[in-house]
């Protein structure tokens, strides 16, 4: 099975229930989680996420709550790589040097952050490496000219963004994508992985062939949220975290028939990542 990295939101509906979903994720074949720190202004969300990450708000949850949920997830068995996925300033006003320590104390194994530039990720690309972790790149469209070099400094896997704007469910995907992967692929050293819009069954079996993997995110989210009333009640729990984990698997089912061989190189990153972080 190809890469499979589904993205949650930390404290959504609450940290019970974010650790419950990310097992869930674990068992049916998530060979990375990202774990999105809610943001007040987030500018890379859509909707979806942005409710989310306002429902996430409103329990309480921090930068530095978020990164000591992962420890809790690492106490309950969450045994793949966690990307942390947060916007800048939020780092900024913890401190980076904090962020890392904090990150790599409780099991994080990398960062993506959205809205700083490669040319202005100079020292958060050395204090990752620093603390064992992966920084995640991401390469859009618009990003022809900058391909290569994005590429060339890409670790783990290279986040290619399927179409511009915010994320969000679409029912079609860009006509040129199956191209931009192609071209981000003769470049790139690492997996190639796509986001932005994957949610649908039949999306991920027309990308399967042309990638190493897909991000899913705005998708279960929403499905989280409408299991919402019963994660939080946890005499109910335990059947919403089941429809969920069904939900979750007919989203990668078509990754389940690409050839065994072909998916080696994703999982053998995967473990690369955990051995990393563990070093």
């Amino acid at each position: 099975m190809k890469h499979f990295i589904p993205f949650i939101v930390a404290g959504d509906p609450n940290e019970e229930a974010t650790i419950e979903l990310a097992l869930a994720l674990e068992r049916i074949g998530a060979t990375m989680l990202e774990l999105g720190v809610p943001y007040s202004d987030p500018l890379a969300d859509g909707p979806i996420i942005q409710r989310a990450a306002s429902r996430a708000l409103k329990q309480g949850m921090t930068l530095v709550r978020a990164l000591d949920l992962i420890g809790q997830m690492r106490k309950k068995g969450v045994k793949i790589p966690i990307i942390v996925f947060t916007y800048y300033n939020p780092v900024l006003q913890l401190g980076e040097e904090r962020f890392f320590t904090l990150a790599q104390k409780n099991g994080a194994s990398g960062v993506l952050i959205p809205d700083l530039p490669l040319e202005e990720s100079g020292q958060m690309r050395a204090l990752s490496e620093a603390h064992g972790m992966a920084y995640i790149s991401l390469v859009a469209p618009t990003s022809n000219e900058r391909i290569a070099k994005i590429a060339s400094s890409a670790q783990s896997f290279l986040y290619c963004v399927s179409s511009l704007g915010v994320t969000g469910m679409r029912d079609s995907l860009p006509a040129d994508l199956h191209q931009f992967l192609h071209q981000v692929k003769q470049h790139s050293r690492v997996p190639v992985v796509v986001g932005f819009g994957i949610s649908t069954a039949a999306q991920v079996d027309r990308l399967k062939e042309v990638c190493d993997g897909v991000v899913i995110g705005s998708a279960l989210v929403l499905k989280i949220e409408q299991l919402g009333e019963r994660l939080l009640n946890e005499r109910m729990r335990e059947e919403a975290i089941e429809e969920f984990e069904e939900y979750a698997a007919s989203l990668i089912e078509p990754l389940k028939k690409v050839d065994r061989n072909e998916s080696e190189g994703a999982i053998a990153t995967s473990k690369t990542i955990s051995t990393r972080q563990a070093d």
